[in-house]
């Protein structure tokens, strides 16, 4: 197995609930085609929340104190009160990250106490990696480069039993809260608090996690305040603004008994919060009151802009405690600026850079409502996004290696979730990670992990290379789902059945992504110095004999069909399999069919009129106002970039999904013209494409080796790179 980091000591045990004890871990790894006989998970033992406590005691104020901590499934860390952190980045158990914590200012001298609310979720879903019976913690704490505190026998915890008869909502994504103040634990978090009736923890010495230091930072959390509240029916609604990931929170009181209804929504419906969402959530939960002033804190989080407090009149409700508790991977919004002379153009690139911020959390996920799983696809173009965004590529990193460790451990041609119990595989997805290690070393020029994963990209190749015919083209790809585009009814009648796990023949997108891999692999290479092993010429030979139609100077979309999606000519345009003389009229059936495809397929078709040289088109599509367009999301409301071009184009729309959002590296690279002529941007190639329809554009974002300024003003361009970088 591959490691990047290393592997330290642990002096603690992992502890745990007692009636994980004598359970043996389940094995949940498999192929998707493949069953997992035997999996019985017991239902008692799912949506488990565990209090863990320890007292420290200190003779003196600590000049360096930290924390090493895990958690499985997750957890909530405080100390004498003060909130600190919370984590794990999710890995599965053979790769799994802690997280180290600076705890020195929340201590004191005397009686502290180390609190740590433990989460196990006991269910197979792509939000948590759970279910296969590994709960519990472990944690060391060293004060002045001395281990003071490690997780043992001696440390206490109860069960928390507000978390009352709940539902799950999304794709087995997570338990609703509906909590009972009446059956809190309250003040457990503080020193001083009698824990002397709790339970004593098991210990497990034979625990088979393998323990790494997580590479990114923990998550960002703070409050936000509502920008609007207003009477309703029954109670309050409340609007934060934008779309946020997080939970709600506030205080209230009424008699002991008493109830408050908690909607959240990413939209409204005739003035009222539509909590039953568009994308198979139901965010409705119900809040019993003590008795005494309640404070409600919810523990997972969803993705909402709207909030609906319903209350009798006679429970007193404190509208200046309600808030949000928004949680998002850390974004510094100085980073990356961008503004230009056209409001729609700064609209479309608001709501995809607030999609990627809220979308990034631990991992890059597809949605933070639904799944809350990082797909490797949609890693394509969110890893491109953040990259600018953020100019951190740390999580960008780790998304590469999630795939390369955690997926390719059930299988070396990749699974299309990582981390993730959900065993999901899409071919399409696992093509495109060389591309996405390409693009990371691009932006990075990391050659040392680039060299890290190549053995992994090479196993991939092989994997896939099991299904070539002697013409060299894939054919009955069919241990993996094939995509072409999501949802079904944008393929653009692509004429090939998808039926998953009975693919039968040869078709179109799958070769034309091998392709793109294999010129990847091509690059990668090169760049490693080694040995040359390129057959893409007889494959592209292959390729334009089976699906390239000379006399419409289009591709089709299998071996045998005369229909010719706009799909099935995006990607030989954007790979270099498509002739000299057929790139024009494949251009001309883009702007015909416009974007006709899914949300996820824009940023190929994007990327393919840049290759080609249609600059105007490419423009063109990203500001368009027609129903498949991000002018449309803006038309009708949104915040964060849409699963789908409307709420009405898919079944499930999610109203939060960073797949969509091309538009930010597309305007970068393509249309201001900035983009890394060399590995980690030491020399930058500046080729602008400015639409005369701009008058003004302003951007800055950073790469290594410091900040970029760009700006535009009637006709004037003004760059500014760091010192000893080289504009070509």
């Amino acid at each position: 197995m591959m490691e990047l980091e290393l592997e330290k000591h642990w002096v603690a045990h992992w502890i745990m609930d007692q009636r994980f004890q004598e359970l043996s871990p389940l094995n949940v790894y498999h192929k998707e085609n493949v069953d997992n006989p035997g999996y019985v998970h017991l239902a008692e033992l799912q949506n488990v929340h565990m209090l863990v406590r320890k007292t420290l005691e200190l003779d003196e104020c600590a000049g360096e104190c930290y924390i090493d901590l895990t958690a499985d499934d997750y957890y909530k860390l405080y100390v004498n009160g003060h909130f600190v952190g919370q984590g794990p980045a999710q890995g599965n158990y053979y790769h799994y990250f802690y997280n180290r914590f600076d705890i020195a200012p929340y201590l004191q001298q005397g009686e502290n106490v180390i609190a740590v609310h433990v989460y196990y979720h006991g269910l197979i879903s792509r939000s948590y990696n759970s279910g296969d019976y590994r709960q519990g913690l472990i944690a060391e704490v060293r004060v002045d480069g001395e281990l003071a505190v490690q997780t043992d026998a001696s440390w206490r915890y109860r069960l928390a039993e507000e978390y009352g008869p709940t539902s799950v909502i999304g794709y087995n994504t997570q338990f609703l809260e509906n909590i009972d103040s009446r059956l809190q634990a309250k003040g457990w978090r503080e020193r001083g608090f009698d824990d002397s009736a709790w339970l004593g923890v098991s210990v497990r010495e034979d625990d088979d996690h393998r323990l790494v230091l997580q590479p990114t930072p923990v998550l960002s959390v703070y409050k936000k305040a509502p920008v609007m509240i207003q009477p309703v029916e029954g109670g309050v609604l409340l609007d934060f603004g934008t779309e946020i990931t997080g939970q709600f929170t506030m205080r209230a009181q009424g008699s002991a008994g008493q109830t408050v209804e908690i909607r959240c929504g990413e939209e409204l419906t005739d003035s009222r919060v539509r909590y039953k969402m568009r994308c198979n959530c139901t965010y409705n939960e119900t809040w019993t009151l003590s008795g005494e002033v309640d404070e409600l804190e919810q523990y997972d989080y969803k993705a909402f802009r709207y909030v609906e407090v319903l209350a009798e009149p006679s429970v007193a409700t404190l509208p200046d405690s309600m808030a949000a508790v928004v949680r998002h991977y850390p974004l510094d919004e100085e980073a990356c600026r961008f503004e230009s002379s056209d409001p729609l153009l700064n609209s479309i690139w608001a709501i995809c850079k607030n999609g990627v911020k809220y979308g990034t959390q631990e991992n890059y996920v597809d949605c933070p409502s639904r799944e809350k799983g990082q797909y490797l696809g949609d890693n394509t173009i969110i890893t491109h996004a953040h990259a600018y965004l953020s100019g951190d590529l740390a999580m960008f990193r780790k998304a590469i290696q999630d795939f390369a460790i955690l997926s390719a451990a059930v299988c070396p041609g990749f699974m299309a979730v990582a981390p993730g119990h959900l065993m999901q595989e899409i071919a399409d997805f696992s093509l495109q990670w060389p591309m996405q290690l390409l693009q990371y070393y691009k932006q990075s020029g990391d050659r040392p992990f680039l060299q890290a994963m190549y053995p992994a990209a090479e196993r991939l190749m092989l994997h896939f290379a099991q299904y070539q015919r002697e013409d060299g083209l894939l054919d009955s790809v069919n241990d993996k789902w094939n995509l072409v585009d999501w949802p079904e009814n944008l393929r653009d009648g692509y004429d090939f059945p998808l039926k998953k796990g009975s693919i039968v023949g040869c078709h179109n997108v799958i070769n034309a992504y091998y392709y793109g891999a294999m010129q990847a692999m091509k690059d990668i290479r090169e760049a490693l110095q080694l040995p040359a092993e390129d057959d893409s010429a007889s494959f592209r030979e292959a390729f334009l004999r089976v699906f390239h139609d000379p006399e419409k100077r289009l591709f089709v979309d299998a071996e045998g069909s005369a229909h010719t999606s706009l799909h099935a000519n995006v990607l030989p345009l954007l790979f270099g399999l498509a002739p000299e003389q057929s790139k024009e009229q494949i251009v001309r059936l883009i702007a015909e069919k416009r974007l006709s495809c899914g949300v996820y397929m824009a940023y190929f078709v994007l990327e393919a009129l840049a290759a080609a040289g249609a600059y105007e088109l490419l423009y063109e599509l990203i500001v368009s106002e027609d129903l498949h367009s991000w002018g449309n999301m803006v038309k009708e409301g949104a915040t964060t970039c849409f699963e789908a071009w409307s709420k009405e184009l898919k079944w499930n729309t999610s109203l939060c999904h960073p797949w969509a959002s091309a538009p930010i590296p597309l305007l970068i690279e393509e249309i201001i013209g900035l983009k890394p002529a060399e590995p980690g941007w030491t020399k930058i190639s500046f080729t602008p494409h400015l639409p005369g329809s701009l008058t003004q554009i302003k951007l800055s974002f950073r790469i290594p080796a410091g900040e970029i300024h760009f700006e535009y003003d009637n006709e004037n361009i003004h760059l500014v790179v760091p010192d000893g970088v080289t504009v070509v």
